[in-house]
Parts: C-alpha cells; structure tokens; sequence
C-alpha cells in the first residue's frame, strides 16, 4: 500500500528499510516520506515502530492515525492544473 503518495513510498519499502536498521529520521532522508504534505507522518512512524518492535510483518493501522490532525491548518489545498509560463 502507498503510504506516502507524495513521493510514492510503500508501506512495504519503509519496512525494509526499518527492518535494515534504519529510523524514522534516517527513513525519512533516505526515501523522503513526510517531507511535503505531512499527511504519512503518522503511518510511517507507526510502521517503523512496529519493525523496530521486532515483528515479522508491520500491521497498517488506519485508527491510530485518524485522530491525528492535518500538519497544515491555513485552509485546503487546491491542485492547479494549468501549465506554468516559461520564461523565453
């Protein structure tokens, strides 16, 4: 599952990396995850957590992250789809 849809990081590639030793900090420089939206900060901390905890398989709990707020809090975010002007 993509956890991160910013950078299009998996739960699956943040474990191997997590199972490889790495922390959230050295996962998060590494791959990028929760570095523009913040919306994935949560998931992927739980999941580096959960691989440090020594478990096989790290578990996608939605109902941990949920009660978290958004990082951003100056109103929603609108996707412009126009083409910039480029400078000749």
């Amino acid at each position: 599952m993509i956890v991160c849809v910013c950078r299009r990081v998996s739960d699956r590639e943040i474990a191997r990396h997590a199972h490889a030793g790495m922390d959230f900090d050295d996962i998060q420089f590494e791959l990028g995850v929760a570095t523009q939206c913040g919306n994935c900060e949560c998931m992927a901390r739980s999941l580096v957590q959960q691989c440090h905890a020594s478990r096989p398989m790290a578990a996608i709990d939605h109902a941990a992250c949920a009660q978290q707020p958004a990082p951003h809090s100056g109103g929603s975010l609108v996707w412009s789809s126009s083409p910039r002007s480029q400078a000749a």
